[in-house]
């Protein structure tokens, strides 16, 4: 056995020598899939949400870390759910400076803002690389923010008959929208 050191002072070792470059091209795209499904319960007088229940079930192929999967999936969970309630930057219009750009001025889900996920994978190995894996960084954050905007809208709807909310849905925004829909509900 020879150490890296070694192997770098050998008198053969030159720069191309101790260098390689390769490239993995997959055959075709791999795409993770599966669903989000949100339960919330909109505040009527307040305009708060809280989310009640949260499940995740999703397929990302074969499973390398589990414990790492379920972290990924829950903190890009964590942000969808930012992005719906929260998360907003502002732009001075005149200079389109931004407004918002510390965390002073710019809201972040934190840890009591996130239920507790029931999170459980039905993989299905993908057959276009040899690991038989698929992408499971962005998957959280794609299915949190429609499952909760939608969670949102489904309740609103349902009460009042207000199709739309703009993101993020904010207990200001959404106390105005229910402001309306009970003056337009009740005339």
């Amino acid at each position: 056995m020879i150490s890296f050191a070694a192997l770098a002072e050998h008198p053969r070792a030159g720069a191309g020598i101790l260098s390689v470059e390769d490239a993995f091209v997959p055959e075709a795209a791999t795409y993770p899939n599966g669903t989000h499904i949100a339960e919330v319960e909109v505040d009527t007088e307040t305009g708060g949400v809280q989310i009640l229940n949260y499940v995740v079930v999703d397929d990302f192929g074969a499973t390398l870390n589990p414990l790492l999967l379920a972290g990924q999936v829950h903190g890009g969970a964590a942000q969808g759910i930012g992005q719906a309630l929260m998360e907003r930057a502002l732009y001075d219009p005149d200079s389109g400076q931004l407004l918002s750009a510390s965390l002073m001025d710019y809201a972040l889900p934190r840890a009591h803002d996130a239920p507790c996920f029931a999170f459980e994978t039905r993989n299905v190995p993908c057959r276009t690389n040899p690991l038989g894996v698929k992408g499971a960084g962005e998957a959280g954050a794609i299915g949190s923010c429609p499952a909760v905007m939608n969670a949102i809208l489904d309740a609103l709807w349902r009460a009042f008959r207000i199709r739309h909310v703009d993101m993020p849905a904010t207990p200001e925004r959404l106390w105005a929208a229910i402001s309306e829909g009970k003056r337009v509900h009740t005339l």
